[in-house]
């Protein structure tokens, strides 16, 4: 392993919403950006079957090529266009066009054009142009001559649409609609009132899209209205028709590839589509989720897709009806719940959708399922007060769960609700086991559970800005049977009525320590007794952990004006401190490492070190530009092999980070695409068979040769069956079935045709003995056992030794001996 290599990337998790989705031609995949990268997904498995990096920042555009539909071109901010093989995941070629591209646009009969938007000097001014891609062999071509085509269009590609095989473009902003016509160089330019009474207050545009055969373009509004305008050649014949159902503005609009229908979505989370343009003919795909903010179609026509605001694509058939699920990292609003481990996947768990915890696969970047918590309908408007997941902790290895939820709308009202669930071997998932109403007078401001092995009985602590820490212990006797187990307060502490900060246990559980503003107290999980105390003047407490391993006997401590304390618990006495203003305080469970991540006014920095010395192992200046708000190790699947000290903190655990925009960082020296699995890689070949009953009896086959060939060295001679040649399946697959014969017809020839015989030796060959044995006749009982040999023999034979071929006379009349034999006593078993 290069240890040079290690760099800060992206691990998964990004925005899959940020621009549409795009189909293939076929549409068996769907094509979405992922921050830098490109993603490749079935979309009848969901699968991530390639990760298209190659760009140097954010992805800003991707669309399938024209001229080649297994090609897809993207745009970036980095200020190239890039041409890939979406199907081997190879970067083609690469133009350089320089400013920064934020959208990008290829019409049905571009001739080596591609129009993109950039920005102009002011910031928040962007112009259409129009770039000539020149032919070159070379990897890397210069394509910097830029034509002006409009000025003042929204950044936003869905506020751009290409009309009728591109002979107009239609863009909107704020309250005006122009429209170019590319051949005459003309622009029509319309506007709506834009008065702030309440009757025009909302017209402003949102999204724009153009029918596909007919000149007609579609508006979305804020006020939820869609205008379809017709006659828009002439600034004084336009004509436009309302649609009106959306009540909440309009995110975006698509046509199908007919132009019958178009399909429109917003804050309803419902898609509508109106037919033939239609107000009274419409129909819904309601309750998918949260709000629809791009719709795409396929080429095909056959497959719709939605992306979501919460991180998610949904695949739709033609008919309505929902087929997959793309769901990313959920975006929520906020992460008060912190970066976690579940112990039993691995997966990293956080806030989800509102009032839930997602489970994220790290390794194959996709949720694997979410747990609701608050158990109630959430309702999407914007001034209710909503009750919010703001606390949760794993405990015993994963068996436990504890999650804290509130809902506070003044300061004198507040709702607490503590829940304790456990894990379900039945159910394969968390069931509530116990709901405690205001477990504390205030708020929880932490909760952590004693996970150390030697304790029997789980334990849970809860620390309030009440001034109390408690301690909750799991009891047999919640009724009169004691068959019904639940969590009850055990023990009740405080220190000088100061607000409980933190808490956290010792290593081997023995010590709890909890911070009270500026204090540090440490107290005997046996018997609940004050041992010490560190007091801080410095600041409040921000973070407290302990140390692992050889390092358990230090407790580290973070305060508010930005020092680093440690604290040796043998000697009662300050270790060290440090001046750094850390955000983020990780220690790694399975090492004696920890992670501090400080802000400064640059960016974020990480250092990594032993409590048991102030030295750092490692250092990382800027490792987001941006403020880290959260870290967690989460454990390897396969030890690393870094032999230096600085890089030995990665062998055991990854660390990952949040940053403030809820983009994931981590530490990794391995590219996207080798991150794939390999069932994810196979299924681009799996997916060119034909889905038919005999398309599996030759994938079956297929994967025994691929099997055979690997395990065969490169000096033995092997002969495979070719499968492809067999008359009685290529006329089975390759001729229409209104003209075939009778399946009964069929069936001894296609039978017959998958029979794989051995070839029998000659008489040179074979011993004397057995040559004879085969020229005489042997009673029904030698027949018999002949039989039960033969068949043993043919199922212990590999398939693969021997080439197909046409049964001879003998083997035939073999065949015919096998047919009497009385198979009746197999009904009897």
């Amino acid at each position: 392993m290069v240890e040079d290599s290690i760099r800060v990337v992206r691990c998964g998790g990004s925005r899959l919403n940020f621009r549409r989705a795009v189909f293939s031609a076929d549409s068996k995949y769907i094509f979405c950006v992922s921050g830098d990268f490109i993603k490749v997904y079935s979309s009848a498995t969901e699968e991530c079957v390639h990760v298209l990096h190659g760009h140097e920042n954010i992805v800003s555009g991707i669309v399938l090529n024209p001229n080649n539909h297994l090609q897809l071109f993207s745009c970036s901010f980095d200020g190239t266009i890039k041409l890939w093989d979406y199907l081997d995941g190879i970067l083609i070629k690469t133009f350089i066009v320089g400013p920064k591209l934020h959208a990008l646009f290829i019409p049905t009969r571009a001739e080596d054009s591609i129009f993109l938007t950039i920005n102009k000097e002011e910031p928040d001014i962007f112009q259409l142009v129009s770039v000539k891609l020149p032919k070159s062999s070379s990897q890397d071509v210069e394509a910097r001559e830029l034509s002006f085509v409009l000025d003042y269009v929204n950044r936003s590609p869905k506020c751009i649409a290409f009309g009728n095989e591109g002979e107009y473009i239609a863009a909107v902003r704020d309250f005006y609609l122009s429209v170019y016509f590319l051949k005459k160089k003309k622009t029509c330019n319309f506007t709506l009132p834009s008065t702030k009474n309440k009757k025009n207050a909302k017209n402003k545009f949102t999204c724009v899209a153009c029918h596909p055969k007919e000149d007609c373009i579609a508006s979305g509004h804020m006020d939820g209205k869609i205008r379809l305008w017709r006659n828009f050649h002439d600034d004084k014949k336009y004509t436009y028709t309302c649609l009106h159902w959306h009540h909440d503005m309009v995110m975006d609009l698509a046509f199908t590839v007919t132009g019958t229908s178009l399909l429109s979505g917003g804050r309803e989370c419902v898609l509508v589509e109106w037919r033939d343009g239609s107000e009274k003919n419409k129909e819904f795909l309601p309750r998918l989720g949260s709000t629809i903010e791009h719709i795409s179609v396929s080429p095909a026509g056959d497959l719709f897709c939605t992306s979501h605001s919460d991180n998610k694509i949904t695949v739709i058939h033609r008919n309505l009806n929902a087929s997959a699920v793309i769901q990313g990292l959920v975006k929520d609003r906020s992460v008060s719940t912190g970066l976690m481990v579940d112990p039993r996947t691995k997966a990293l768990v956080l806030n989800g959708k509102p009032g839930h915890l997602q489970f994220y696969s790290l390794q194959g970047d996709k949720q694997l399922y979410n747990l609701d918590i608050i158990q109630q309908e959430y309702i999407n408007d914007d001034g209710l007060i909503q009750i919010e997941l703001v606390k949760a902790a794993f405990g015993c290895s994963g068996t436990w769960l504890a999650t804290v939820e509130q809902r506070q709308e003044n300061e004198t009202e507040l709702e607490l609700q503590m829940k304790l669930w456990t894990y379900s071997k039945k159910t394969q998932g968390f069931v509530l086991n116990t709901k405690i109403a205001m477990p504390h007078d205030d708020r929880i401001t932490a909760l952590c559970f004693n996970n150390a092995e030697n304790y029997e009985k789980p334990i849970l602590v809860t620390a309030s800005r009440d001034g109390h820490f408690k301690v909750w212990v799991l009891a047999d006797d919640s009724d009169i049977y004691k068959k019904a187990i639940g969590w009850t307060c055990d023990f009740v502490g405080s220190y000088h009525k100061y607000q409980a900060t933190n808490c956290c246990f010792s290593e081997d559980g023995s010590l709890l320590a909890v911070s009270f503003e500026e204090i540090v107290t440490i107290w005997d999980s046996e018997t609940w007794e004050l041992k010490c105390t560190f007091c801080q003047r410095a600041g409040k407490i921000r973070h407290l952990c302990f140390g692992r391993l050889t390092c358990s006997k230090y407790l580290l401590g973070t305060t508010d004006n930005g020092i680093l304390c440690c604290w040796n618990l043998l000697s009662c006495s300050m270790q060290w401190s440090a001046k750094l203003n850390v955000r983020v305080l990780e220690p790694d469970p399975y090492s004696d490492h920890v992670a501090a991540v400080s802000q400064s006014a640059v960016g974020s920095d990480l250092f990594v070190f032993k409590p048991s010395e102030p030295r750092p192992l490692y250092i990382q200046k800027n490792v987001s530009r941006e403020e880290v708000q959260w870290g967690v190790f989460v454990p390897r699947d396969v030890p690393g092999s870094f032999t230096s000290e600085a890089h030995q903190w990665l062998n055991r655990s990854q660390f990952y980070f949040l940053t403030k925009s809820q983009c994931l960082l981590t530490f990794s020296t391995k590219s996207p695409e080798e991150k794939l699995t390999p069932t994810s890689k196979q299924l681009l070949a799996e997916e060119s068979l034909p889905t038919t009953p005999f398309s599996f009896i030759l994938g079956k086959h297929r994967q025994q040769q691929d099997t055979r060939l690997n395990e065969t060295s490169d000096n033995e001679l092997i002969q495979l069956p070719l499968t492809e040649n067999i008359p009685a399946i290529n006329e089975l697959l390759h001729t229409p079935a209104h003209v075939l014969p009778s399946a009964s017809f069929l069936c001894s020839l296609f039978i017959n045709s998958l029979l794989l015989s051995k070839e029998t030796k000659s008489t040179e060959e074979m011993p004397d003995d057995v040559a004879m044995e085969e020229k005489g006749e042997s009673d029904s009982s030698d027949e018999e056992k002949d039989f039960t040999e033969k068949a043993q023999e043919t199922n212990n034979m590999d398939l693969g030794e021997n080439v197909i071929h046409q049964l001879s006379k003998s083997e035939e009349k073999e065949l015919r001996k096998f047919r009497k034999v009385d198979y009746s006593w197999l009904a009897a078993l």
